[in-house]
């Protein structure tokens, strides 16, 4: 009885051996895809991908002529279909799960996004948790052929760019698939996806002369939100209605504004960390929303003359152009989407299902054509400036000294 135990411990061992790499790939097999773009043309979709030269990006600068990157293309009835061509042209088979961003054209978004995704969600190799934005005035093909400076590889640059915009200025928004597909499934929200423009000449930023000096005269610019009506590209919010959609969504992390003081000169206040809260309700069948916005920050710089910050109403002043500005802001953003989109971009329904779980039920067959365009939304701003700096006076007083 033992050795048969210990012969079937044995085999069970050499079968884990035999099967643990069955599926193993070596690295100078694959084509490591970094940025991915799909766009659709003459009915068919197009798909751009972005692979990584490691042998270009680890060399010394000027070393090589190479590029640190590769673009193969390939067309096809499916993303899928598209995604086996590209076997036609790459020496290397595409792997796709170090993506890091998915460039989706504008002409494909406004005829619908989910059919392009639902291969990258289903599919093993995709891990969902890279970005998705919209390719705004432009293919997504022509965005990924733009060189960039300091990031070799043009998808690191987008990846880094925009996380780094989302947490330090705030009309940029970072979406994963995950995040997205969780918005197309839901009644209470729509979609809303950071938009990219190309600013500057296509052409030139697709040779070297684009990062061969100081000045890059071609990029790729975050251009606040592209705002969806389910899966389809309804409109822009610019980046003046961004930064209210983040307040409103609560993902603004850090951002500057400013306000004028009395003899009219700038104030820059710089926000470290504010909260919102969306509540929802219903009274008498409809429904209405109370947002709180909370924050605090302190004053970045001061164009005044005459403003004193040790003056003790001097900061209660400021902070209360701040909680206006804030409303501004809120309620252009509301009512551009009430309006013009006549979609809830902001997971209002979602507040209102929470609150009311059975009244939504009703409310949800019509949310956006009867409810959401003439919900009334109440909104409460609270801001506090933490400190005033080094300085109590402007600069430009004291130099007048």
């Amino acid at each position: 009885m033992r050795k048969n135990m210990a012969s079937l411990i044995l085999l069970l061992s050499i079968v884990l051996l035999i099967t643990g790499c069955w599926n193993r790939r070596e690295l100078n097999e694959l084509g490591i895809a970094a940025a991915a773009g799909v766009d659709m043309e003459g009915g068919r979709y197009r798909l751009t991908v972005q692979v990584v030269d490691p042998g270009q990006v680890t060399a010394q600068k000027g070393a090589s002529g190479g590029a640190p990157a590769t673009l193969y293309t390939a067309e096809g009835d499916s993303v899928f279909e598209a995604a086996r061509r590209l076997t036609q042209i790459s020496p290397r088979k595409i792997y796709f799960s170090h993506l890091r961003i998915v460039l989706v054209g504008e002409s494909l978004a406004r005829q619908g996004i989910g059919q392009s995704l639902d291969f990258m969600f289903r599919d093993h190799e995709f891990r969902p948790n890279f970005y998705l934005v919209v390719a705004k005035g432009a293919s997504a093909q022509e965005m990924l052929k733009i060189m960039t400076p300091l990031e070799p590889v043009p998808a690191n640059k987008l990846f880094s760019s925009l996380e780094t915009s989302e947490v330090n200025w705030s009309p940029s928004l970072a979406v994963t698939l995950d995040e997205l597909i969780d918005n197309l499934s839901s009644t209470g929200q729509s979609p809303v996806l950071t938009a990219l423009e190309i600013t500057g000449d296509p052409k030139i930023g697709e040779s070297k002369k684009n990062i061969s000096s100081i000045y890059t005269p071609t990029q790729l610019k975050f251009s606040g939100l592209a705002a969806f009506n389910k899966d389809k590209l309804i409109g822009w919010l610019s980046e003046r209605e961004s930064r209210g959609y983040h307040s409103i969504h609560g993902g603004m992390k850090s951002t500057v504004m400013f306000v004028r003081s009395p003899d009219n000169g700038m104030v820059i206040i710089e926000f470290l960390r504010s909260k919102t809260t969306v509540k929802g309700k219903v009274v008498d069948g409809r429904p209405q929303i109370e947002i709180q916005f909370t924050a605090e920050g302190n004053v970045g710089a001061s164009g005044s003359k005459n403003l004193n910050l040790t003056d003790p109403r001097a900061v209660p002043d400021l902070e209360k152009k701040i909680e206006e500005k804030l409303i501004e802001f809120m309620e252009t953003t509301i009512e551009k989407a009430q309006t013009e989109f006549k979609t809830d971009i902001f997971g209002f329904g979602e507040a209102v299902r929470r609150a009311d779980p059975r009244a939504w039920k009703t409310l949800k067959e019509n949310w956006n054509e009867e409810y959401f365009t003439s919900l009334p939304v109440n909104i409460k701003t609270d801001f506090i400036i933490r400190r005033i700096g080094m300085i109590a006076n402007p600069v430009t007083e004291q130099m007048e000294e």
